[in-house]
């Protein structure tokens, strides 16, 4: 049981770190941000609202300047100022925009920023289960060679939500009648939008590549479309 004691410490610390976190950024999401009432993204909202038959989508808009969309662990939607203002630039339509929020209700509607709370919790004790493991065969380097594989297994499980909540943000898309078009264009835009330059690796990095996921798009909608012919 002694011998388990350190993995079951990280678990526990992984579990509390992760529970102050959410809290954290509730509070900070409660404090720095309002409900986002916009009359052309209002139509697009009710438009997916009825394709979920629920009565509305609120959608919150958090005042910072990054270029992001996120679901937060209770559930809610936010789009960031810097994405709104390029919406009234005319940088990204209305549609495009519809497309994110897509996006992180498929984030939420799958399960995935709860689900993040066990990743978080196991990726902490295989660290350090593998960093004993390592370093009994390779000293002083066991730590670093386990950050470096938990990392790489991280961003995996990131990038299998990414393609999930995309998948779910087409289906709702093209449900609502406002189609996957946007969705594709959005993602041709988002490297110019958020100053994304030298991007790592596609194995190293926690979104996939844009060309597959508008491949992966594409495949669906061809799919329906062909379902409905």
């Amino acid at each position: 049981m002694i011998k388990f004691l350190p993995i079951l410490l990280a678990v526990l610390y992984g579990y509390v770190f992760y529970r102050f976190s959410a809290w954290r950024t509730a509070k900070e999401l409660d404090a720095n941000s309002t409900e986002l009432m916009d009359p052309i993204l209002n139509t697009h909202l009710s438009a997916m609202a009825t394709a979920l038959d629920v009565d509305r989508i609120r959608v919150n808009l958090y005042e910072i300047e990054p270029v992001n969309g996120l679901a937060a662990p209770d559930g809610r939607i936010f789009i960031t100022r810097g994405f709104y203002k390029k919406f009234q630039q005319g940088d990204v339509t209305g549609a495009e925009l519809a497309s994110v929020i897509a996006h992180e209700l498929g984030h939420v509607a799958l399960g995935h920023s709860k689900r993040r709370m066990i990743d978080f919790s196991g990726q902490n004790a295989l660290r350090t289960a593998l960093a004993m493991i390592i370093s009994r065969f390779i000293p002083g380097i066991g730590p670093f060679i386990a950050n470096a594989l938990t990392s790489l297994l991280a961003a995996r499980l990131s990038r299998e939500d990414e393609y999930e909540a995309d998948a779910y943000a087409s289906a709702l898309l093209y449900k609502s009648g406002i189609g996957v078009e946007p969705q594709k264009t959005l993602f041709t835009k988002l490297e110019q939008l958020t100053g994304a330059r030298g991007a790592p690796p596609v194995w190293m990095a926690s979104h996939p590549k844009t060309a597959d996921r508008i491949k992966a798009i594409e495949a669906n909608e061809a799919k329906w479309n062909g379902a409905l012919s």
